[in-house]
């Protein structure tokens, strides 16, 4: 796997080899004594450094296009996106329409480039588009996964916004929604369904919303003790969702769940709570699901930057 550690004035990409689930276990090295069966590999449990990339400035977030990922492990950098004048924290890449990219930012506005349509020569490239509704620092984006046109925001107004690149209209989106009681750190799709969609915020909640009537919000998922700063869907499975943030906890939910609990059960907290990760010494700032395992969440542990592989028994 690989992951993108901040530095100084740059990216690094660093890659470690982890076991492999589906290696067959020899019964001949069964020890009874210690009541294990297997041995010690010489694979080097140590992260490399595979790729460094400089960056004039402190690199807030780095985020791959997934049309063109540089299989071989090439990585230059190319262009100089310009359009915001502070710094920003949210990327992503539209998984339907190559080259455009959205990014949020701590002043109030949201840009979308377009990279594909710059000649070969340019180096720096302005906005498309820059999108002007929210009326605070603007913490995260993300593109729809089903429809090119769609995207959604969240940011410090305690909104989310939901907009259509199809509009003239770049300062007032096509649905706004007061959907938490503090700031909204983050927001993710639903892969599996085009209405379904999650935001995490500072009231220490996670909400899950339906786009076909954002008035009402479908279910608050509560158990953090602080701070939410990222929410991700599983590829994997329709209902299930991770969450992490500054009570150094990652949770996993199974929508299906949902109030399937006896009163006997309350204690043991709501019946939608699957899994609480909390070995972290300090806050997670992300967590990424691992495309190719089911159960396996990677995820940033503030300050050393440190990246830890989390597995759930399914």
């Amino acid at each position: 796997m690989t992951h993108a550690l901040e530095c100084p004035k740059g990216k690094d990409f660093t890659s470690v080899q982890l076991p492999n689930d589906d290696v067959q276990v020899d019964a001949s090295h069964y020890d009874s004594d210690k009541g294990e069966c297997g041995g010690f590999g010489s694979v080097s449990g140590k992260i490399e450094i595979e790729i460094k990339i400089s960056h004039e400035r402190e690199v807030n977030r780095a985020c791959s296009m997934p049309q063109n990922p540089y299989p071989s492990g090439e990585c230059n950098p190319d262009l100089c996106l310009r359009g915001h004048q502070k710094e920003c924290y949210g990327l992503s890449w539209n998984p339907n329409l190559s080259g455009h990219l959205l990014s949020a930012s701590d002043d109030h506005t949201i840009c979308l480039w377009d990279i594909s349509a710059v000649p070969k020569e340019g180096k720096v490239v302005d906005a498309k588009t820059i999108f002007t509704g929210p009326t605070a620092v603007v913490e995260d984006v993300s593109w729809h996964l089903l429809h090119e046109s769609l995207f959604g925001s969240v940011a410090d107004d305690q909104k989310l916004m939901i907009w259509d690149t199809r509009s003239n209209n770049t300062s007032k989106p096509s649905h706004s929604v007061d959907a938490h009681t503090a700031e909204v750190n983050c927001l993710s799709f639903n892969p599996y369904s085009e209405f379904i969609l999650a935001t995490g915020s500072a009231d220490k909640t996670v909400a899950l919303w339906d786009l076909r009537n954002l008035k009402l919000k479908l279910h608050s998922f509560e158990s953090h003790k602080d701070e939410i700063f990222q929410v991700q869907w599983s590829p994997h499975n329709e209902t299930i969702l991770a969450s992490s943030g500054t009570d150094r906890r990652l949770n996993v939910w199974d929508l299906s769940k949902i109030g399937e609990q006896s009163p006997e059960d309350a204690e043991d907290g709501p019946p939608e709570l699957l899994f609480i990760h909390g070995g972290h010494i300090a806050k997670i700032s992300d967590l990424s699901w691992n495309p190719s395992e089911p159960w396996n969440v990677y995820n940033d542990e503030d300050p050393d930057g440190s990246v830890d592989p989390e597995r759930q028994g399914s």
